[in-house]
């Protein structure tokens, strides 16, 4: 009887400590780790409203974490060609959220938007068309391309990350993966 009042008590504390967050720990993954994944995703090029428009992405997004608070900022330059001319270059900013896909134990770029496109050679008048063209292709480039994976034979810490993370939040220059055993 003394046994199963001491389980139970013990059990009790358990599940008070893990609620009460005692037993979680994080884990980040600093803004030069996520860097080196998009810069190994490659490039893009898609093509809009039967060839009306073609965008491509030459070069890797640059990505910068906790800018603004609790956001990805994503600064690209892109070729953009409208009704067969010569493609001009276009500088885009774009914000983004992130999300933890369990089953491939990755993180992935969510919901991405182009918040600004610039350039010397396109007109006012195609800025609208250009944005939304811009923020389909964010959105099914970095739809299909994680920027960061949780590899089985990463450090220890990468690891219990893959079974244990229950959420993560963006800071500046870095993403804390809160893992916890509840």
């Amino acid at each position: 009887m003394l046994k199963s009042l001491i389980a139970a008590l013990a059990l009790l504390a358990a599940s008070h400590t893990w609620s009460a967050g005692f037993l979680e720990h994080e884990v980040y993954f600093s803004e030069a780790d996520i860097q080196a994944q998009v810069d190994k995703n490659g490039p893009l090029q898609k093509s809009y409203g039967n060839g009306t428009i073609v965008v491509a992405l030459r070069d890797a997004p640059r990505i910068r974490l906790g800018e603004p608070t609790g956001q990805v900022s994503i600064a690209a330059r892109l070729h953009i060609a409208l009704l067969g001319q010569p493609p001009v270059p276009v500088d885009v900013v774009g914000t983004a959220g992130l999300r933890y896909d369990d089953r491939n134990k990755a993180f992935f770029l969510d919901q991405p938007v182009a918040r600004s496109v610039t350039s010397a050679a396109l007109a006012r008048e195609a800025e609208p068309l250009v944005l939304q063209a811009v923020s389909q292709l964010m959105g099914s480039y970095f739809r299909s391309q994680p920027v960061h994976v949780l590899r089985e034979d990463g450090s220890e810490q990468e690891r219990a990350a893959r079974w244990l993370l229950r959420s993560i939040r963006i800071e500046p220059g870095r993403v804390a993966a809160i893992l916890s055993p509840v």
